[in-house]
């Protein structure tokens, strides 16, 4: 029970630069700890095969961890569509409009549903529902643009 333990701390330790990002390769557990905290996590228990095998699976899950959060991170900057498109997206707004403001959702007759991420715009009283066009901005960033409004709302798709 005790290498559980000192197993679940292992892989923490060795997946916790994989997950922000940091693109370093994998250091074996005994070259991370000190001869103390080898003892007191029961890892100076372990005979050199299953050192060995720690260490396999430890370079492993952060292999994989790096993987998939490198996939994510492009993904998110694929842009506007799956297909990887970059065309503006011309439609209108569903339901009444009164502005926006950080974390308005907005729904568009096409089905696309987008969250504002910055900008603010408060009109007085509803308006009609608008068409509005989507385009895209510098480094994947996308820009809302209300028919009738002058501030843009920059944008983030939801589906």
């Amino acid at each position: 029970m005790r290498v559980l333990s000192s197993l679940t701390v292992a892989v923490l330790l060795a997946i916790a630069p994989a997950a922000f990002g940091a693109e370093r390769p994998y250091v074996a557990v005994e070259q991370r700890f000190n001869a103390e905290q080898m003892k007191a996590t029961g890892l100076d228990t372990l005979s050199p095969q299953q050192l060995a095998l720690l260490n396999e699976l430890l370079s492993q899950e952060q292999t994989a961890a790096v993987a998939e959060a490198t996939k994510a991170v492009r993904s998110e900057r694929k842009g506007l569509l799956d297909r990887g498109d970059v065309e503006p997206v011309h439609s209108a707004l569903k339901g009444e409009f009164r502005g926006w403001s950080i974390g308005t959702v907005f729904e568009l007759e096409n089905g696309q549903r987008w969250r504002v991420t910055e900008g603010s715009l408060f009109l007085g009283k509803p308006v009609p529902p608008p068409k509005v066009t989507i385009k895209p901005g510098l480094m994947g960033g996308w820009f809302l643009e209300v028919e009738g409004q002058t501030p843009k709302a920059k944008v983030r798709r939801l589906d």
